[in-house]
């Protein structure tokens, strides 16, 4: 197979017998001038033989003037084709040296690449460090303010230590006597068992290589109980005693505890993976705060965070789930919640949104043939409408422990 770059053998056109044609082509020669019987005689002769050959003549002569015309257009053709083909090559050889100049380019980005994802690593570890030492002082700091002060006034009395601020923890907003009732809100309006479990199964793959995974807020234990069918071993907290009732019945290990107090009472990097699903938006903001500082202590490094909540960017979700529930306390916007790991030290932190709307339930867009600027016009505003009212319902913020 020949060489796609390699220039054709392209042959001139064939011209050695035109020479020979021009010459040939005239079958009646001009009359000698003479007088003689000879003479006349011939003269007669030829007159006669002209009749018949004239046609003849006239036929060569136009065919050799066709031939001698194809030949001319055949040369010229012939070299614009050479042109033509020089000047592919030409091009072609331009292309191939900025081809060569974008791989070399190419080359010296890779390289230039992988020398910033080293220094990114080495800045990441650095970070880590920034943010352990960070996370020291913020611990000593606390533990200082809570020591009672040692020093004295001009008096000699040891002035009364300041009292701590401390959040206040959420409580389940129902007494002992009434929690049951949460339970049956949560079966009514949240979803069933098994709706929750269906939901909660794309969340397994996050925590599939962990082990020792607390669930903040676990209410009727949907998730750890898939946990616990694919092996990874995991406990549960909830403030509602009805809630942990419920867990204790399908065999779960989950204690009714508050979240922060339970947190700070264990060691630090004791925990392989945290889950939270519809508890943020039951936090005061001071106390979710310090929650997730408390996480970053307790999560081993390498370990995921995953906070799920209701979507306040999404109407529907706002005004049908969000407030629906006397027991929330603010919405968290997807930015906050996301800004507010990354400022606790956790990385990676990514937002994944869940529960669609049902795209038969949003506004429709029209079609009306020979009004296509109205009709493009009124859909782009359906589309932003169902932007607003009817995007994702859930989120979650997924972050890592450096």
């Amino acid at each position: 197979m020949a060489d796609a770059n390699e220039r054709p053998d392209i042959p001139p056109p064939d011209a050695h017998q035109i020479e020979r044609l021009n010459a040939l082509y005239r079958i009646i020669d001009d009359a000698p001038d003479s007088a003689g019987l000879k003479a006349r005689l011939a003269l007669g002769a030829r007159r006669l033989l002209g009749r018949v050959l004239s046609r003849q003549q006239e036929f060569n002569a136009v065919l050799v003037d066709h031939l001698n015309r194809n030949l001319t257009a055949g040369v010229q053709a012939h070299q614009k084709t050479i042109e033509w083909i020089e000047q592919r090559e030409s091009a072609t050889d331009r292309v191939e040296r900025h081809l060569q100049a974008l791989l070399a380019r190419e080359r010296r980005n890779e390289t230039a690449v992988a020398a910033l994802a080293t220094q990114h690593e080495e800045l990441r570890a650095a970070v880590s460090v920034v943010q352990q030492a960070a996370q020291s002082l913020r611990r000593e700091i606390e533990r200082l303010a809570a020591a009672p002060a040692v020093h004295t006034g001009v008096s000699g009395v040891s002035p009364a230590a300041p009292p701590i601020q401390s959040p206040h923890a959420p409580s389940s907003q129902f007494d002992d006597r009434n929690s049951h009732k949460y339970v049956g809100f949560e079966d009514r309006f949240r979803g069933s068992p098994a709706d929750i479990r269906s939901r909660l199964e794309e969340y397994l793959p996050t925590f599939s290589n962990t082990t020792d995974v607390l669930d903040v807020g676990c209410g009727r234990g949907e998730f750890l109980e898939l946990l616990r069918e694919h092996g990874v071993a995991s406990r549960g907290i909830d403030v509602n005693a009805a809630m942990v009732e419920v867990c204790r019945g399908k065999g779960l290990a989950v204690e009714t505890a508050d979240a922060l107090t339970y947190l700070r009472g264990l060691p630090d990097g004791s925990l392989g993976g945290l889950f939270a699903a519809q508890v943020v938006e039951h936090l005061e903001p001071r106390y979710l705060t310090q929650l997730l500082d408390a996480a970053f202590d307790k999560l081993r490094p390498g370990a995921p965070i995953v906070l799920e909540t209701i979507n306040p960017a999404c109407w529907f979700a706002f005004f049908e789930s969000y407030i629906r529930d006397l027991t929330h306390v603010r919405p968290v916007h997807p930015d906050t919640l996301k800004y507010l790991l990354i400022a606790s030290g956790f990385q990676r932190v990514d937002i994944r949104y869940r529960a669609p709307y049902p795209e038969g339930e949003k506004l429709q867009p029209v079609a009306a043939p020979g009004l296509a600027d109205l009709v493009d016009t009124l859909n782009a505003n359906a589309e932003k409408i169902n932007r607003l009212l009817f995007t994702y319902l859930d989120y979650a913020a997924i972050g890592i422990r450096a």
